[in-house]
């Protein structure tokens, strides 16, 4: 079955980066749309998630997923449109998110896709606010931050996809939210649109200091994107008992060799809880999560915002720029109009 006579394009890995990654470390390449195999689907990319965790993929370090080969299409969560399909349970029109790779058509086994439903919210929303960002939040907050009324968390990357989430769920816990963020747009952000209590602009002359200032009581829960200084400041300000939701550390993603970290005798002092977290190890939780912020998103009381940059050949120096802290929110590719 033939499904078009246009071309695919794809970005793919060109060479490994040593450090932060470049533009030139990708390539655009065209081929022919794929065609669907029994049990599999077609889907032209509407939307495209650029997200920390591909400075990963790019490295051949030991992980706990696979790295993308040279050569190879980038990796990446997309909502898509059918095309094509082998599958009684798509059809062509059917919106799905699932399929991977920086690619305008991707070919997939229809297990690995789930059927959107359409007009509920925004489709670029499942792959932020209602998409793996947050379900990270809500997994990492249920799991293993567990706030409470009256306790002070810490958000670091406080507007980002995940952050901005992750605060937020403290806030209806009752919680004393402080952010840190990257510059005063994005702490007033935090402040007068997320509704956090305070936010610390974490490139201040003394982070530790203004950190001290905004968190009297200490801290009881720390949701850690970042890493590094950012990471130093909170530690010593952590109490008895509190827990820290090791998400990221995208800081340090781009270093070649690794920074010092704390002392963490205070573990033992404190009995403090220190907890990696990989949202993938609980897929129901995606269900979860969708089925309790959509009607959030729909009625404005859980709030996003999206970086949103045009063209598939923007991905790389998107992805540059998110490892540079130069995104402001969920940063997204539209790789094609909706209405096309």
């Amino acid at each position: 079955m033939s499904v078009s006579s246009d071309h695919r394009r794809s970005v793919v890995l060109r060479r490994r980066p040593h450090g932060a990654p470049a533009v030139h470390d990708f390539e655009v390449i065209e081929g022919p749309i794929p065609e669907p195999g029994p049990g599999e689907v077609v889907t032209h990319t509407l939307w495209l998630s650029i997200d920390p965790y591909m400075r990963g993929r790019l490295s051949e370090a030991k992980s706990y997923a696979k790295p993308v080969e040279i050569g190879e299409p980038m990796t990446g969560e997309t909502v898509g449109r059918v095309i094509a399909s082998h599958d009684p349970h798509l059809k062509p029109g059917d919106i799905v998110i699932g399929a991977r790779g920086w690619q305008t058509h991707i070919v997939s086994p229809a297990a690995a896709l789930t059927k959107l439903p359409v007009g509920e919210a925004p489709l670029s929303t499942y792959l932020g606010v209602l998409g793996m960002p947050g379900v990270t939040a809500y997994s990492g907050m249920t799991d293993i931050g567990q706030p409470k009324a009256g306790e002070t968390v810490v958000i670091s990357a406080a507007s980002g996809a995940v952050g901005s989430v992750a605060g937020q769920l403290a806030e209806r816990a009752g919680a004393r939210v402080v952010g840190i963020a990257g510059g005063p747009e994005k702490c007033l952000f935090a402040q007068e649109v997320l509704c956090f209590d305070d936010c610390v602009d974490h490139r201040c002359a003394d982070l530790p200091a203004a950190l001290r200032a905004a968190c009297p009581n200490g801290i009881d829960v720390y949701f850690e994107n970042v890493g590094g200084a950012v990471q130093r400041a909170v530690f010593p300000l952590l109490n008895d008992f509190g827990r820290m939701i090791m998400c990221g550390m995208v800081s340090e993603y781009n270093d070649t060799q690794p920074q010092p970290g704390p002392n963490l005798m205070s573990v033992v002092r404190k009995r403090l809880r220190i907890q990696g977290l990989i949202v993938g190890d609980k897929p129901e939780r995606f269900a979860e999560w969708r089925a309790l912020a959509t009607p959030w998103v729909r009625d404005g009381t859980l709030h996003y915002r999206e970086d949103i940059v045009d063209g598939l050949e923007s991905a790389p120096e998107a992805l540059v720029g998110l490892l540079s802290g130069r995104n402001f929110g969920k940063l997204v590719v539209r790789v094609t109009p909706e209405t096309t």
